[in-house]
C-alpha cells in the first residue's frame, strides 16, 4: 500500500512541477510579446535589422569640361570580369554556363586581360569555388573584345570608374579619382580634390523589408531618399591653348634635358589660366609616370632670377628714382659689407644707362635701384604684388613662397630674384599688373559650375586684387621689356615672334644646395621667360621655367617664340597665311572625341589629307589644332585611341610636317640637313621604338 501511495505522490509532484514551468513559458512568452526590451536586447530593432535590406545610391560623380565643353574626366562603365567554375550552373550540356576548357579560356584571355595564360589558368583551376574573379575595371570596348570570343562560364559584373580620355592632357591641373574601400570615387589630387565635394554629389539610400532569400516582401514599406548627382565643372582651360602649351613641353622633352619645365599661358584681362603644361607629367587614367604631388603651377617654389627685375624696376619708376637715360659703371659694385654684385658676364659694358641695364639684364642696375628704395619699401611692394602668400587659386596645395630679405646682401640679391622664391601662378598674377595699367588681376582655373539641371550656381569673371602702380609706370616697363626683346642682345631677338609683338624678360636663377650655397655645375641653373603680348596691348601673359636645362637661351627661344605664335594664329591676333587666294584657305573644326571613321571622309572632303596616327577607334588630339588656317592640301595629323603606333612613310615631308608629327606623338627626333625628308633610321610601316630618337635626314 505505502508503495502505491508513494508513486501517486511522485505524479502529482512531476505534473505541479511541469505545469509550473508551462506557466513560467506562457508569462515569458507574454512578456515577450508586450515588450521592446528583453534582456538588455531591443528585440524590434533586432527584428527589423535581421528583415531589412538597406542599400545605398551612388551619386553620379560630375563631369569635367574645359571652356568649350570638351570632356575631361567624366565617369564611363565598368567591367569585372568573372568566370564561373561550378558545374551546377550548367542544366543544358548543349549550352554550358560553366568554364569548360580552361586551357584554351586562358589562352583566349591572356592577351585581352593583360595577364599570363599561366596567371589565368591557376585562378581557373581553383578547387570547390563557385566563381573567380579574373579582372577589375575593364573598359566597354574591353568588354565587347571579351564577349565576341563566346566563352562559356565567362561574364561580367557592371560597375564604374573614373575616366580621363585624353591621357595625360593638363594631368596636374584636372587631377585624378578613384574608388576607396566602399566603393565611393574620391579625388586625390587637382581639380578632382579640391572640389571633391561638389563633383561627388550626395548617395541616397533605400530600405525595405526582405525575405529569408533577400527579395523585398510584398505589400511592406519602402523608405528611401534620391540621390544627388554632383556638379559639372567647367575649367578656363582652352583646348587649343592647352595643346600648344603642351605640344612645347613634348618639343623640349624630345630635344634636349632637364629637371623639369612649366609652360603656363594666361588671359591678361581676365586672370583665366587658358594652358598649363608640365613635365614630368602623367597618364590621369593609370597614373603612369607620376612622380610627384606638387603641381608645377602653384606649389614649384624657386628662385626666379632676372624675371623679379621687372619689378623691382618697376617699384623705381612708380616711387619717381628711376631715370632711364642716368648712367652708371657697369661690371661690378661693392657693398657696404664687403659683398661684390657682379653682372653676369662679370665685366659690364662699361658706362651705360639704366634703360640700357634693364635690356641687358644687368645686376649691378638693379642693385643700385634697390639700394635708393631700401629694404622695407622692395618687400613691401613685393607683397603687394602677391609674392609671399597664396593668390587663391582653385587648386589644392598652393605654396606661398618667400620674399623675407634684411640686410642689404640680401636686399641687393632680392632685386635681381635671388634669395627669394616664388611660383609660376604668383609671376602671373604679378604679371598682370602690366597688361591691366597698374591693376593687379587675380588668376583662376575654374570658369562655371553648373548642377545636373543646367543652373549656373557659380560663374568666375574678372576680379581686381589691388592698385599696385600708375598706368605710367606700366607704360614705361612695356617699353623696356620691349626694348629687351628688340633693342638688347643679338640671342634676345630670337625670342621676337614673326606675326605679333612680344614683351618679355628672361630669367636665370642658380639653384640652392641643400649644402647650403649654391650648385656649380654648368646647368645648374632655372631659366625663365615671362612675356606679355601684344606689346600695344597686352591680351596674354606667358611664363616659362626649366630646370637645369642642357641648353641655352637660343633654345628656350624656339620653344617660346613658337607658342607665341601660335597662340596669336589660333586667338586671331594676326593672320596665319597672308597673302594667299582666300577660297584656297581651310579653317579647321575640332576633331577631338570624334570617330575616325567619319572623320577621314570629312577632311578628304575639305581636300585636305588626313594622317591618321594609331589604329584606333577615337581621336585624341590633333594637328593642327582648330580654328587654325590651313591651305587646300595641306595634311592634318590625327592621333588616335592607340596604344603603339606604326611609322608612316614620312618621305617627302617637310621640315615642319615631321616636326609636328613627332611633337604630337611624344617622339624624340634629330634633324640633319635642311629641306624635305629623304630617309629615317626607323623602319617604315613598324611599331615605333619610343626609347629611340628618330633621325631625319632632309635635302632640298
Amino acid at each position: 500500500m505505502k508503495r502505491k501511495r508513494s508513486i501517486h505522490f511522485n505524479i502529482k509532484i512531476t505534473m505541479l512541477a511541469v505545469s509550473f514551468l508551462f506557466v513560467l513559458i506562457v508569462v515569458k512568452l507574454l512578456f515577450v510579446a508586450v515588450s521592446n526590451d528583453v534582456d538588455g536586447i531591443d528585440l524590434k530593432a533586432f527584428a527589423d535589422n535581421r528583415n531589412t535590406e538597406e542599400k545605398t545610391l551612388y551619386a553620379s560623380r560630375g563631369t569635367i569640361y574645359d571652356r568649350n565643353g570638351e570632356i575631361l574626366a567624366v565617369n564611363t562603365n565598368s567591367y569585372t570580369v568573372i568566370a564561373y567554375l561550378s558545374s551546377s550552373r550548367t542544366t543544358d550540356e548543349n549550352n554550358p554556363e560553366h568554364v569548360i576548357d580552361k586551357e584554351n579560356t586562358a589562352k583566349s584571355l591572356a592577351p585581352l586581360l593583360n595577364k599570363s595564360e599561366e596567371e589565368i589558368l591557376n585562378l581557373l583551376n581553383k578547387e570547390n569555388l563557385y566563381q573567380v574573379e579574373l579582372r577589375r575595371g575593364i573598359s566597354e570596348v574591353e568588354k565587347n573584345k571579351i564577349v565576341a570570343l563566346d566563352l562559356p562560364g565567362i561574364d561580367f559584373l557592371q560597375g564604374y570608374k573614373r575616366s580621363y580620355p585624353l591621357g595625360d592632357y593638363a594631368s596636374y591641373i584636372i587631377g585624378y579619382a578613384r574608388k576607396n574601400d566602399s566603393e565611393e570615387i574620391n579625388g586625390e589630387m587637382g581639380i578632382e580634390a579640391y572640389f571633391n565635394d561638389t563633383l561627388k554629389g550626395k548617395n541616397g539610400w533605400i530600405k525595405y523589408q526582405r525575405d529569408a532569400y533577400g527579395y523585398q516582401m510584398p505589400n511592406t514599406p519602402v523608405w528611401s531618399e534620391d540621390s544627388k548627382s554632383g556638379d559639372n565643372i567647367y575649367l578656363t582651360l582652352d583646348q587649343n591653348i592647352q595643346l600648344i602649351a603642351e605640344n612645347a613641353i613634348n618639343t623640349l622633352e624630345s630635344n634636349y634635358k632637364f629637371d623639369w619645365a612649366t609652360f603656363s599661358v594666361m588671359e591678361a584681362k581676365t586672370g583665366a589660366i587658358l594652358g598649363s603644361a608640365s613635365t614630368p607629367s602623367f597618364n590621369l587614367n593609370t597614373l603612369d609616370g607620376l612622380e610627384s604631388y606638387l603641381n608645377p603651377l602653384t606649389s614649384y617654389q624657386y628662385e626666379p632670377g632676372s624675371t623679379m627685375k621687372i619689378f623691382s624696376f618697376m617699384n623705381a619708376i612708380e616711387e619717381g628714382i628711376y631715370k632711364g637715360d642716368e648712367t652708371y659703371k657697369s661690371g661690378t659694385i661693392e657693398l657696404a659689407d664687403g659683398t661684390k654684385i657682379k653682372d653676369f658676364n662679370n665685366v659690364g659694358w662699361g658706362m651705360i644707362d639704366y634703360d640700357t641695364g634693364f635690356a641687358y639684364s644687368s645686376n649691378v642696375a638693379a642693385t643700385n635701384l634697390a639700394l635708393k628704395l631700401g629694404t622695407k619699401k622692395l618687400r613691401s611692394f613685393y607683397e603687394t604684388l602677391g609674392f609671399g602668400k597664396i593668390t587663391g587659386i582653385e587648386l589644392p596645395g598652393e605654396l606661398p613662397g618667400t620674399v623675407r630679405f634684411n640686410y642689404e646682401s640680401e636686399l641687393a640679391n632680392a632685386s635681381f630674384g635671388q634669395g627669394v622664391t616664388t611660383t609660376p601662378i604668383q609671376m602671373l598674377q604679378a604679371l598682370s599688373t602690366i597688361a591691366n595699367d597698374g591693376v593687379m588681376i587675380k588668376p583662376f582655373i575654374v570658369d562655371k559650375i553648373v548642377d545636373e539641371n543646367g543652373n549656373i550656381i557659380k560663374q568666375n569673371e574678372r576680379t581686381e586684387v589691388t592698385t599696385v602702380v600708375s598706368k605710367e609706370t606700366t607704360n614705361k616697363i612695356k617699353d623696356l621689356m620691349y626694348k629687351m626683346i628688340y633693342g638688347g642682345f643679338e640671342s634676345s631677338k630670337n625670342f621676337a615672334p614673326d606675326n605679333v609683338s612680344l614683351i618679355g624678360k628672361t630669367g636665370t636663377a642658380q639653384i640652392a644646395s641643400p649644402n647650403g650655397g649654391y650648385l656649380t655645375g654648368e646647368f645648374d641653373y632655372v631659366k625663365s621667360f615671362a612675356g606679355l603680348f601684344p606689346y600695344e596691348n597686352p591680351q596674354y601673359i606667358i611664363y616659362f621655367s626649366v630646370k637645369q636645362l642642357i641648353g641655352d637661351t637660343n633654345d628656350m627661344a624656339k620653344i617660346v617664340n613658337n607658342v607665341v605664335e601660335e597662340v596669336a594664329k589660333t586667338m586671331n591676333l594676326t593672320d596665319a597665311i597672308n597673302d594667299v587666294d582666300e577660297t584656297k584657305i581651310i579653317n579647321l573644326s575640332s576633331y577631338i572625341s570624334k570617330q575616325i571613321e567619319a572623320t577621314e571622309e570629312a577632311i578628304k572632303g575639305k581636300s585636305l589629307v588626313p594622317i591618321v596616327i594609331g589604329k584606333g577607334k577615337y581621336i585624341i588630339n590633333q594637328y593642327p589644332l582648330t580654328s587654325s588656317n590651313v591651305l587646300i592640301g595641306s595634311k592634318v595629323f590625327l592621333l588616335t585611341n592607340d596604344v603603339s603606333y606604326d611609322l608612316p612613310d614620312v618621305t617627302g615631308w617637310s621640315t615642319n610636317e615631321i616636326v609636328s608629327y613627332c611633337n604630337l606623338i611624344g617622339l624624340r627626333y634629330v634633324l640633319n640637313g635642311y629641306g624635305n625628308v629623304v630617309s629615317v633610321n626607323m623602319e617604315i610601316g613598324k611599331p615605333i621604338d619610343f626609347n629611340g630618337v628618330l633621325e631625319v635626314n632632309l635635302a632640298v
